[in-house]
């Protein structure tokens, strides 16, 4: 058989170094995308905005302990089922957040603020601290001690769902949220946490106790904001 019928009848093979110069010109004309792009993961959505809301403390600084179960001279434990409220704060592209400062408060195991504008009859717990503020460390974790809040009354809103409000500061972002429970009967009906797009996003699972600390359910709640 000719040469000429040998090529006509079966492909011809293309060499390894053929194939890579022909993926090169393709990445350089920008028909194929760059190994980058194709390994990259997508950004991770910002955390959800909420209102600051009435009750941001006013009369005293946040607690740093990161326990807000225990006043200083107080005479034993916050009232309420007791909470370990933890995530990690990342930024989009998934890197953690070191050096952010996040505030929490929140009513007590009663349904109040411990502010003077709040006007619910409920009790206020001299052991609890209900403001508090810590730092992230190089890995973006952080950790709060608090007790679990209730549902309470709201004026024209109606009954608030359980809720604790976050103010993140970052050196290039701030973000002021809150995090709800899973199963309480007023997250359907209210309007803050249903006027998010995702109001899923802001609703944490309790997960159970820690052997290190039996008696603390455990609420995880990543956070992501520029930083």
């Amino acid at each position: 058989m000719s040469p000429d019928k040998r090529t006509q009848n079966h492909p011809v093979m293309l060499s390894r170094r053929m194939i890579l110069k022909a993926s090169a010109a393709l990445f350089a004309t920008g028909m194929l995308p760059s190994a980058t792009a194709v390994f990259a993961q997508p950004a991770l959505n910002r955390t959800q905005d909420q209102i600051l809301g009435p009750f941001y403390p006013i009369m005293s600084k946040p607690d740093r302990s990161g326990d807000l179960t225990r006043v200083p001279g107080g005479s034993g434990r916050a009232k309420g089922q007791p909470l370990i409220v933890t995530g990690r704060v990342r930024n989009p592209a998934g890197s953690p957040v070191a050096g952010a400062e996040i505030e929490i408060w929140q009513a007590n195991a009663f349904g109040r603020y411990a502010h003077p504008d709040d006007t619910n009859p409920a009790p206020l717990d001299p052991n609890f601290q209900g403001f508090g503020a810590v730092t992230t460390g190089s890995d973006g974790l952080y950790q709060f001690k608090t007790i679990k809040p209730i549902h309470y009354p709201a004026g024209i809103t109606g009954i608030r769902p359980a809720h604790i409000h976050f103010d993140v500061k970052g050196r290039h972002d701030v973000l002021v949220t809150q995090m709800y429970f899973e199963g309480d009967p007023y997250n359907n009906k209210d309007p803050y946490l249903q006027s998010t797009p995702d109001p899923e996003a802001l609703i944490v699972k309790l997960r159970s106790p820690t052997t290190e600390e039996p008696e603390f359910m455990v609420a995880v709640f990543d956070i992501v904001f520029r930083g």
